[in-house]
């Protein structure tokens, strides 16, 4: 079933086409073309912005690409699905995702993998994988499109693979959220790290990634849990996500695992690390009892980074693992992480700090780069 009065129509809408490196946004008229095989054409109601879509913005990742729809955390409804499309129809909610689930690949077919082999991220992409071409275009010339996501406009393109249907009265407003940075940090801690009841849990960064991580340590009822961040202005509101201790390695004459160590008389049952920085995850790792501490990464390293750590640390039995969008499948486990905030055990409302409209899209990126706040709705609609 599609909307009879576009499907199959190309759409002329609103979108924030970024030109250049750097430069502020801009609202255009764009053409968003149906959708191909396997894609659905969806309406984005809510968006928010990530530090990944900044990151690629800056061109500090990998291949400038330009002119891009940038945007990937987001809610919308279905438009129109494009051939072969059997799980999806017009008028569904879903969430897109800048990785995928093809359910036919062997990390589909795992139960240990969320890594789709067809449709896990890919930064350096600009079209869609059917033919090879954009589905955006601005009087003929094509716009590139943003980790299958391009979610800054009003009408994108997805493959069916990289959306959860999730339930219609979930409020996509607060939901979008999960489609990216809170199911990553909450999905590290519950998925990987799962810490038993009473446990002490290290969260190390108190972005809105690492937030998510003692959230999910506080749904599993951590007996402590200590943030570690270089900005102590960020210690009152991690008490809001169940942070009950906090250390500023600046505060401190010794590495900061060892003060971790002596906190907690010989160091926390598990540790999640959510800045990226190799010393930190060096630390997180060391920062773990012997015996059974497990340490999860989640932070993306600078491409030159070195993890070093003496083998020993192996051998006294910790436990290093990694994770990548928190273990989770979009298509099978999102809509379920969103049916925990519909029960209650999840907040999300303090994740949302700013909200504004479409056309003021340059300011989330303004509060993005102060580092105010920790998630910024865009809502479409004005």
């Amino acid at each position: 079933m599609s909307n009879s009065n576009t499907a199959g129509q190309v759409i002329r809408c609103r979108a924030a086409v970024a030109w250049e490196a750097g430069k502020p946004l801009v609202i255009e008229e764009v053409e968003v073309a149906p959708p191909q095989t396997n894609e659905v054409r969806l309406k984005i109601l809510y968006t928010s912005l990530c530090h990944t879509d900044v990151y690629f913005w800056e061109a500090k990742g990998q291949n400038p690409l330009f002119p891009r729809i940038y945007g990937h955390e987001a809610g919308g409804i279905v438009e129109s699905v494009g051939e072969g499309v059997t799980d999806l129809k017009a008028g569904d909610h879903v969430l897109p995702v800048f990785t995928g689930e093809c359910k036919d690949c062997a990390h589909c077919k795992s139960e240990e993998s969320n890594m789709c082999d067809l449709l896990r991220i890919n930064t350096d992409r600009g079209v869609m994988l059917s033919d090879g071409k954009s589905r955006f275009s601005i009087k003929g010339k094509p716009i590139y499109h943003f980790v299958g996501t391009s979610t800054f406009s009003e009408y994108t393109v997805v493959h069916v693979g990289c959306l959860a249907k999730i339930n219609p009265l979930a409020p996509l407003d607060k939901v979008c959220v999960l489609s990216c940075g809170i199911s990553t940090g909450l999905g590290a801690t519950l998925n990987v790290a799962k810490p038993k009841k009473g446990s002490t849990v290290a969260v190390f960064g108190l972005g809105a990634v690492g937030l998510a991580a003692a959230e999910g340590a506080r749904i599993s009822g951590a007996s402590r849990i200590i943030g570690v961040d270089l900005n102590s202005s960020r210690f009152e509101e991690a008490k809001k996500f169940g942070v009950t201790e906090f250390v500023n390695p600046k505060d401190h004459k010794k590495p900061v695992q060892e003060v971790i160590a002596e906190l907690t008389n010989g160091g926390v049952d598990r540790s999640i690390e959510c800045t990226g920085n190799v010393e930190a995850m060096i630390s997180a790792f060391e920062c773990v009892h012997d015996g059974w501490g497990v340490a999860v990464l989640v932070g993306v390293p600078h491409k030159e980074a070195v993890f070093k750590t003496h083998p020993v640390n192996f051998l006294n039995e910790r436990t290093l693992k990694g994770t990548f969008f928190g273990n989770y499948k979009p298509r099978s486990d999102i809509p379920s992480v969103v049916e925990k905030y519909m029960n209650n055990e999840l907040e999300l409302e303090k994740f949302i700090t700013h909200k504004v409209p479409f056309s003021e899209i340059n300011k989330a990126f303004d509060y993005m780069l102060k580092g105010e706040g920790l998630r910024c709705i865009i809502h479409m609609e004005e």
